[in-house]
């Protein structure tokens, strides 16, 4: 084997070390679903502190991404992922081991935080080892983990339940974290590149992180207390005024920091790239279902119709398996095709959820499993062609010195979407099987009620995508050289940045 077949050996290498640490991430948020019950009995929580624990970990994640994203740009992103892994396995340690629910609600937030600076550096990463359709082809893969680990989650957590008691096994749901991190870090160590590309003159701004980060907490928070239960304090909700005002002295200081000329924390004309732009506003609506839709599926199968938690777990396996297998097989088409692997992806989704919708309220409670984990299977298919396909073309055109806060603010979209759809699915579910009693019939009320909110958001996805691909067309309808100098004109000449703020651009080098 050559000398370039080993740096792309090593290269794909490391990228698996970056998806898998991702996959770890992602799935603790979704594997706690299954354990909040067993930790209620054994740890006593209540309603508030259960709340804590789920969206404690989002909100931690959501707050530490741009920080951390902006920092790996400027500083160093191989030893912030380094920094971010220790983090995540001593906050796992601290969670399987805590003694209350206090102890355990510390480790969320710990483990949230380290996430946070962990994702940025992945997706930066992917952004400095790959170009052109093998970049594609890696966000098919990465779209393909994160598919798994948010599917297998509640199976993972499920089967440790099933094989080692409640106590133990919502202990070992977040003990398994440490073996794994360990291994992980060893390979992170050798594989992940020590060089980055860094432009020039570049700082981190302080007070412009610290703006968006409080703004991010301000958004998050109403819907992070929301529990669907009567105390629910109405007050919270001016923390979404409170945002909107920190976002506002944001943009400002953004722009006077700018004129100063120094490097902002985001270039603000990245989102005058419309595949960037319609990109985090559709990944946020998506978000905004997909995870509920899982809880949801716990909730009515476990609460609902009373099914084991092992059950409930292995319901979600076809989504993974499936939503895996579109995502790997597509996403080397993602860099040539995306807008459409996109609108095919979400209309698919679109189709499973109304399969999901149709099958809580009609079939039996013995046939349940396996009739969702089938119309789950047409899910995943559309979940695999969306993931991949969006990310990559949202990210086409970033620079690899801005991959990481571009990434950032993706999945701040995505921790934000998380918490508004989860809040919300659990109001409407826990409100309407309260008010229409505790047999099956309200059960499937309530599971119908929080699908029909999650068929919703998708349609208003749908609408986004359909926005950007008429745009798309209409960009399309010059020559390929006129597409590149207008994404340029958006950005900024090549390498320079621009007296309007236009990021650099890097060329594309040839295979």
């Amino acid at each position: 084997m050559g000398v370039t077949g080993r740096r792309r050996d090593t290269r794909w290498t490391a990228f698996g070390v970056c998806a898998a640490v991702a996959v770890l991430t992602i799935l603790d948020i979704a594997k706690v679903n299954v354990t909040l019950g067993p930790i209620q009995h054994t740890l006593g929580a209540t309603s508030s502190d259960i709340q804590l624990i789920v969206a404690g970990y989002v909100l931690a994640y959501g707050i530490a991404l741009v920080p951390a994203g902006r920092l790996g740009d400027v500083w160093n992103r191989r030893a912030l992922f380094l920094i971010g892994l220790v983090a995540f396995l001593a906050a796992s340690l601290v969670c399987a081991l805590a003694v209350s629910t206090h102890m355990l609600i510390v480790g969320r937030l710990l483990q949230g935080v380290a996430a946070g600076i962990l994702m940025p550096q992945v997706l930066g990463l992917v952004q400095q080892l790959f170009r052109g359709p093998e970049r594609g082809r890696a966000f098919g893969v990465f779209g393909a983990a994160i598919g798994v680990g948010t599917a297998f989650g509640p199976t993972i957590g499920g089967l440790l339940i099933g094989a080692f008691g409640d106590e133990l096994g919502w202990r070992w749901t977040f003990g398994m974290n440490v073996p794994l991190a360990i291994v992980l870090l060893g390979f992170a160590y050798w594989l992940t590149p020590r060089d980055q590309v860094r432009r020039p003159g570049q700082q981190l701004d302080l007070v412009g992180t610290s703006l968006l980060a409080l703004a991010v907490t301000s958004f998050m928070l109403p819907f992070v207390l929301t529990t669907g239960g009567d105390d629910d304090h109405p007050a919270r909700w001016g923390f979404l005024a409170l945002g909107a005002a920190l976002v506002a002295a944001f943009l400002w200081w953004e722009r006077r920091y700018l004129a100063a000329g120094k490097t902002p924390v985001v270039d603000l004309n990245t989102f005058r790239l419309p595949s960037y732009r319609y990109g985090v506003i559709i990944v946020t609506l998506f978000f905004a279902a997909m995870p509920p839709v899982f809880l949801l599926q716990t909730l009515f199968l476990m609460n609902g119709l009373g099914h084991e938690a092992v059950v409930a777990g292995l319901t979600s396996v076809p989504y993974a398996i499936v939503s895996a297998i579109a995502a790997a097989a597509l996403g080397r088409y993602s860099h040539r095709f995306g807008a459409t692997l996109v609108t095919i992806g979400t209309t698919v989704y679109f189709a499973g959820l109304i399969g999901l919708l149709v099958c809580t309220q009609f079939v039996s409670r013995d046939l349940m499993p396996v009739a969702l984990a089938t119309v789950f299977a047409v899910s995943g298919a559309g979940a695999g062609a969306f993931m991949g396909s969006n990310q990559a073309r949202m990210l086409k055109h970033i620079p690899v010195t801005q991959a990481g806060i571009a990434g950032s603010f993706s999945q701040v979209g995505q921790r934000i979407g998380n918490a508004i759809g989860v809040a919300i699915a659990t109001s409407i579910y826990y409100s309407v099987s309260a008010s229409t009693g505790n047999h099956t019939g309200a059960a499937r009320e309530a599971v119908g009620a929080g699908l029909i909110y999650a068929l919703g958001v998708v349609v208003i996805a749908l609408v986004f995508v359909i926005i950007d691909n008429i745009g798309a067309v209409r960009r399309a309808g010059t020559d390929t050289a006129a597409v590149q100098i207008t994404d340029r004109a958006l950005l900024g000449d090549a390498g320079h940045s621009t007296p309007t703020g236009g990021i650099e651009v890097q060329p594309e080098p040839k295979d």
